[in-house]
């Protein structure tokens, strides 16, 4: 796999370099400021980036920032925000459109490498990853959405653990529940989603995305 990362402390960011090499990853670029990744990921069109969020030129947003615009030029790199800081403005806008392939995990709940690695993994395939500390603090901005406050206390802890990405099954493990009751409580949150059946789009996703985009 083909990665460019962008992390201005350069120690981390030769570790991370070293990791994904020792791993068989194939490291195409290393840059330290949001403008130089937009280039590498230009230059050599990898198959995901690793982005830190407050990164130079203002160490405020720029990684966040530039992630949206790749996500606009280059929308078949998958993105890996991996940060110490949850920015939740520009966060529900990089989950707002086509959210596969997306990722945001926090630095310091990141547990070992063998999780960085799954997860860096899965988004590259195509795969959603959200921190749950992220989904939490986005989901604190969406409360007053009447859509979503029409579900039940349950539903809506079905809906926050589809957030983290786990399936049918490993909700139902989660709760203690059937599968059965899972599926019941998902096809009722679709229902007060207005989310009908569709083959062009992914239900899932999208009841997700109402939670982060709200």
């Amino acid at each position: 796999m083909r990665v460019v990362v962008a992390e201005d402390s350069a120690l981390l960011r030769d570790g991370l370099v070293h990791l994904l090499e020792r791993h068989g990853h194939e490291a195409v670029a290393a840059v330290a400021d949001a403008d130089a990744l937009l280039a590498a990921v230009a230059e050599h069109r990898p198959d995901i980036a690793v982005v830190d969020v407050r990164m130079p030129p203002t160490h405020t947003d720029d990684g966040l920032r530039a992630a949206l615009t790749l996500r606009k030029k280059s929308p078949d790199v998958a993105l890996l925000v991996l940060s110490q800081y949850i920015e939740t403005r520009y966060a529900t806008q990089l989950l707002s459109g086509r959210c596969d392939g997306i990722g945001y995990l926090l630095k310091d709940r990141v547990a070992d490498v063998g999780e960085f690695l799954d997860a860096l993994v899965r988004v590259a395939g195509g795969a959603t990853v959200l921190d749950p500390e992220v989904v939490t603090q986005i989901l604190g901005a969406s409360r007053r959405v009447f859509a979503l406050e029409t579900l039940t206390a349950r539903e809506q802890q079905v809906l926050r653990l589809m957030a983290e990405g786990r399936s049918n099954s490993a909700i139902a493990a989660a709760l203690v529940v059937s599968p059965a009751s899972v599926e019941k409580y998902v096809s009722g949150i679709f229902a007060k989603l207005g989310l009908p059946p569709s083959d062009a789009d992914h239900r899932r996703v999208l009841a997700v995305l109402r939670y982060l985009g709200s």
